[in-house]
């Protein structure tokens, strides 16, 4: 070509490969649940962990060419991910930016993006990932649904410009859908996974998802997709199931119809975390290792934001069966990740994951060593990216959070934050100032 522009600059790109730093005499709590290790070294290479060991256990040579940072006092744990935002509904480009600023500098350092306009969505994730802008690593859905929920506004929202239900990011599907060309299509949007929302039948749910396995493809769902219920879902053979309170439409006492058509939740037969006929579908969510993105937080957040004193009752109810349901699924061993389904007000300092693993801890019983790995390895095994990301180990991205402070004496220490490290770029927390209190947050979806 006889003219080229210059790219658009990135400053927060990761680090080239030879550029080498020893995080050195940390205690690390590498997000597997485990006890936490004292005296451990980080040696970063460029974007990823060469090594990670005891201090007295790295090389001279080591020693010789890296930068060393001495967090003697401080804890590490692997960067967090919120396994259920949502970016672009509607699109709002300064809004998003400035959400994916606090997130990052905030400690999450990946998020799964659970359908927008991906038109949108994936220019911020190639912005977030080449350091044009700061943020997470976002790894986002294409929604697949019956015709019927195209009506939802929602989808007007994400589809600007276009028709609902059209478009490569969010398909109607029937019975006459070309199920392999469909699923083709939407990897052509570079999306992670499919996201199943509702308005289709079990074995839809069924052939979906085994097409989208066959291309490669995660698949992500509500726990009801209405008239498929939870257990049809789980047996589909998803990764991820969403919101957890949806569960109890396994237990009806009549055929889920649509949608807009949920029954009753008799929400007292839940409320003790012991229903029998619910452990069963826990044990068969354990044994697939179906993912559950309980997303908790998100109906005290309604609570709090609720127009009418029966809208604020429904949320508070919701809530604490959605405690319960955790609860019960931590026992029985289901993979839980800390999705949220919302985020903090503009001018709140810390994202809103930090309140998901607060009530992870306080509401649902966890011990903060396991609310600490839903936040990573869970999170992780959600985005179906556990080989690069979730823990501090030999190989993976170099994804993680420095605090001053122990987080497994109390899980708000998780907002001590010193440092953040981003594919083995440090952002220091004290260059981050929270976004004006002005601007309209991010609700649920």
């Amino acid at each position: 070509m006889a003219h080229e522009d210059l790219p658009a600059p990135t400053p927060f790109a990761a680090p080239a490969e030879g550029t080498v730093v020893l995080y050195r005499s940390a205690t690390l709590i590498d997000g597997t649940g485990g006890p936490a290790r004292s005296g451990v070294s980080v040696v970063v290479d460029g974007d990823r962990v060469r090594t990670v060991a005891p201090d007295g256990e790295i090389p001279v040579s080591v020693l010789s060419e890296a930068r060393i940072v001495d967090l003697r006092g401080s804890y590490v744990v692997p960067g967090l991910i919120d396994s259920h935002q949502h970016l672009a509904t509607p699109p709002n480009r300064p809004v998003a930016e400035a959400v994916l600023r606090r997130q990052v500098y905030g400690g999450v350092t990946a998020i799964r993006d659970m359908a927008d306009d991906l038109r949108h969505v994936s220019d911020l994730a190639r912005a977030t990932l080449v350091g044009e802008i700061p943020g997470p690593d976002i790894h986002y859905a294409a929604l697949t649904a019956g015709p019927g929920f195209f009506v939802d506004p929602r989808t007007w929202q994400v589809s600007q410009g276009a028709v609902p239900g059209h478009v490569p990011w969010m398909q109607a599907i029937t019975e006459e859908t070309d199920l392999p060309l469909a699923i083709a299509v939407a990897r052509g949007t570079y999306a992670t996974a499919i996201k199943i929302y509702a308005d289709l039948p079990g074995a839809t749910v069924a052939a979906l998802t085994a097409e989208a396995h066959r291309q490669g493809l995660g698949v992500w769902a509500h726990a009801a997709v209405f008239p498929a219920s939870p257990g049809e879902v789980v047996d589909a053979g998803v990764d991820v199931v969403s919101h957890v309170h949806l569960l109890v439409h396994e237990f009806a006492g009549r055929a889920l119809t649509s949608y807009q058509d949920k029954p009753p939740v008799d929400h007292a037969r839940f409320a003790s975390g012991d229903d029998p006929e619910m452990a069963a579908l826990f044990t068969r969510m354990r044994e697939r290792g179906t993912v559950l993105d309980a997303t908790n937080a998100l109906w005290d957040w309604l609570a709090q934001d609720a127009d009418t004193p029966q809208e604020k009752e429904r949320a508070r109810a919701n809530a604490e069966l959605s405690a319960a349901l955790t609860a019960q699924a931590y026992r029985a061993g289901v993979e839980i990740s800390t999705g949220t389904d919302y985020e903090s007000a503009p001018g709140e300092a810390f994202p809103s994951l930090h309140d998901e693993l607060v009530f992870l801890v306080e509401r649902c019983g966890l011990p903060a060593s396991r609310a600490i790995r839903a936040a990573t390895l869970g999170g992780a095994l959600a985005i179906g990216a556990a080989d690069s990301m979730g823990t501090v180990a030999d190989g993976k991205l170099a994804n993680f959070v420095v605090l001053g402070s122990d987080p497994l004496a109390d899980i708000r220490n998780l907002r001590d934050i010193t440092l953040v490290v981003k594919r083995g770029l440090p952002l220091d927390r004290a260059d981050f100032t929270p976004a004006s209190a002005d601007r309209e947050g991010t609700g649920p979806r």
